[in-house]
């Protein structure tokens, strides 16, 4: 093509053809990725290339397993009892520490998408049990879908799955390897901050209702219940911690196992039925990340991801901070794996020779608010349904300054990477480990000393003793 910048047409027409399918259509979003691929290969002049729209599908084939593996897990264990009866306990045991109360069940909301990658799976299901007990203890409706939201998404974020961070991997050959200490860094003290800054000043019940509770399990089934949960930390710490003796089973495989043992340890379930149910789930986030992989690979073979990263590369380095902070989130409304596919890769490339792997976790965790912006808002939106509120920008209205909390923290770390790469991939391990859990110690000292204030504040307001 003899045209001027010959490269920035194909992507052009892409990101248009991409946006009028999306927004103007209404088609899914998997089929407008994969419209907007073929497109762009047409206007490229590559015709329609079979080839590549395959490669590109099959270079998520692992994240794909993994997607649709975690999602088959985490509906059995729902199934059988053990969310609901792991809520019931926390609650139980907490709720005359509403501080203590309020991070566990935050951490507990987050497990879904930890477990899944899924922000929206993460609301529906744990964010949904603990929900009534966040409106329990006094935190408005709004406020609770807000808390339940922001921990979708931070649960989208935190390892052991983090599909944005493994589609930016795929877009620049960076295997999904050393992610978990950055990314539990990154994530659970936001967490921490965040929900005590949107419930602890809301908390005021000194007890919980228990017709509000999920029910628990645990009498009729005992200590086998967890043993899915049991087991699944286990093989995943014993590969990383031992990885001359124990063979790297790999994420899918892991998944399964647990998901075979589940059935036979709670309530009695149709494993069939649970699974096929999973994946029908599961299938929406699979065909976005089939559709990633060929819209990242037409990018690739007409030259608009190098021409993106040559126009990032030219800019000063705030300006680059700022387009980061504004234009992932932005994109992200229409798919959060879609900015870490379209913007991730080339801003992991323009930022090359700061580490990749703190990079690439702040980047997907800035990508991540794109559930929270409408028209789509789909973090927001489900928690809105969780809660029951029909409108749902009033509680996208409580996730404005978390969010902009967390995509400052986000550049934070992105702008201090070399430290946190000498800190974090220290040779010193027994040091590392050892700083790490006294800041952890630190961490739960400070939680406690509010639940004491709290209850010091409230026994004071109410004329009682504490």
């Amino acid at each position: 093509m003899s045209f001027p910048f010959a490269e920035m047409w194909p992507i052009l027409s892409m990101v248009v053809a991409f946006a009028a399918m999306t927004f103007v259509l209404k088609l899914p979003v998997s089929v407008s990725l994969v419209g907007a691929a073929i497109l762009g290969a047409l206007v490229g002049g590559e015709g329609v290339p079979l080839r590549h729209l395959v490669e590109g599908t099959l270079g998520y084939l692992d994240t794909l397993l993994i997607i649709a593996t975690a999602m088959i897990f985490m509906r059995m264990i729902q199934a059988t009892g053990l969310l609901d009866t792991i809520a019931h306990h926390l609650i139980t045991r907490f709720e005359r520490r509403p501080a203590s109360l309020l991070v566990l069940m935050m951490l507990f909301g987050m497990s879904a998408g930890m477990i899944t990658g899924s922000s929206t799976a993460a609301v529906l299901t744990t964010g949904a049990i603990v929900a009534p007990a966040f409106m329990a203890l006094g935190i408005s409706r709004n406020r609770t879908g807000a808390i339940i939201a922001m921990a979708g998404i931070l649960g989208m974020i935190a390892p052991p799955v983090n599909i944005p961070v493994m589609i930016i991997g795929g877009g620049v050959d960076m295997p999904y390897i050393g992610f978990a200490l950055p990314l539990l860094v990154l994530t659970i003290p936001l967490a921490v901050v965040l929900v005590l800054l949107l419930g602890l000043k809301s908390t005021r019940a000194t007890s919980i209702d228990r017709s509000l509770l999920p029910p628990s399990y645990h009498r009729q089934y005992g200590w086998r219940l967890y043993v899915p949960l049991a087991l699944l930390v286990v093989l995943i710490v014993l590969e990383r911690a031992l990885p001359r003796v124990v063979p790297s089973f790999g994420m899918p495989l892991v998944f399964t196992i647990c998901a075979l043992v589940a059935p036979f340890t709670g309530r009695r379930v149709n494993p069939l039925v649970v699974a096929r149910d999973a994946v029908r789930a599961a299938l929406p986030v699979m065909g976005i990340l089939a559709g990633v992989g060929m819209f990242l690979q037409i990018m690739a073979l007409t030259g608009g991801r190098g021409f993106i990263v040559s126009l990032l590369v030219g800019l000063p380095l705030g300006l680059l901070y700022v387009s980061i902070a504004i234009s992932m989130p932005l994109f992200g409304a229409v798919s959060a794996y879609g900015s870490a596919s379209i913007l991730g890769v080339p801003f992991v490339l323009a930022l090359l020779g700061t580490n990749e792997i703190i990079v690439a976790s702040a980047l997907s965790l800035v990508a991540a608010m794109g559930d929270l912006m409408p028209p789509t808002a789909l973090a927001g939106l489900f928690a809105a349904k969780v809660v029951e509120q029909p409108n749902y920008v009033r509680v996208l209205r409580h996730c404005l300054v978390p969010a902009a909390l967390t995509v400052g923290v986000s550049l934070a770390y992105i702008a201090t990477a070399r430290f946190w790469d000498r800190f974090l991939f220290w040779d010193n391990r027994l040091a590392l480990y050892g700083t790490l859990l006294a800041v952890i110690g630190v961490l739960v000292a400070g939680v406690l000393l509010l639940d004491r204030w709290v209850l010091r504040h409230r026994a004071a307001s109410e004329g009682v003793a504490p």
